[in-house]
């Protein structure tokens, strides 16, 4: 029963992600003047019993200690912020609040399927930082592209990332 109702969040999650569109609201500035920022579009594959994908605007600022990852829908509204710190993070979703001892279980919740956030911020500066299982692409991070895909362990997954800085 417990595995139903946790497939069952992960879908509604997978599916209001689906449904999120190009519109990227303005960006804040962030507090921190030494944190990145990047907003544009990602699309997520995961490979599996039940293959999933969803595709969303986002915003992701901040270092790969401490930052914020904000999913946004076609109208620009918010879906949910991913948000994390040295042994904590928190995955905001509409009024409900989850937390996590890392980011990569809140990625793992969020995504089904352990996605590398923190190698994230290198990847989209050019920078093809390792990261057991995956193979990131960042020969078009020039132009605004990065693709990067998990092959080990399963599931399979594929990111795709169209942004700007």
């Amino acid at each position: 029963m417990l595995v139903r109702v946790a497939r069952l969040a992960a879908w509604a999650l997978a599916l209001g992600l689906l449904l999120a569109g190009c519109a990227t609201p303005v960006r804040q500035a962030p507090a921190d003047p030494q944190a990145q920022v990047w907003s544009g579009r990602l699309a997520l594959t995961v490979e599996g019993n039940q293959s999933q994908s969803f595709s969303a605007g986002f915003e992701l600022q901040g270092r790969p200690e401490t930052g914020q990852l904000t999913l946004f829908n076609p109208l620009g509204g918010t879906l949910a912020v991913l948000a994390w710190s040295p042994g904590a993070a928190t995955l905001r979703s509409g009024d409900k609040v989850q937390q996590f001892e890392s980011v990569e279980a809140l990625a793992v919740q969020a995504t089904g399927a352990p996605l590398p956030i923190t190698a994230l911020f290198d990847w989209l500066r050019g920078v093809e930082t390792p990261v057991a299982g995956w193979q990131a692409d960042v020969s078009q991070v020039a132009q605004g592209r990065l693709r990067a895909q998990r092959n080990a362990p399963p599931p399979v997954a594929e990111l795709r990332v169209a942004f700007e800085r």
